[in-house]
């Protein structure tokens, strides 16, 4: 998506992640959100 920038954060428990991210916001000229994809059904990269 044009204008847009996407950070992933994996590997750490969602509320380091989302601390992370809340802390790594104060330090950026752009306004922020958080979100979070949910898991369904296992992983998307088996096949």
């Amino acid at each position: 998506m044009p204008g847009r920038v996407l950070f992933e954060v994996g590997g750490v428990s969602e509320e380091v992640a989302s601390e992370a991210l809340r802390l790594a916001s104060h330090k950026l000229p752009i306004k922020t959100k958080i979100v979070k994809r949910e898991e369904v059904g296992g992983d998307a990269n088996e096949g």
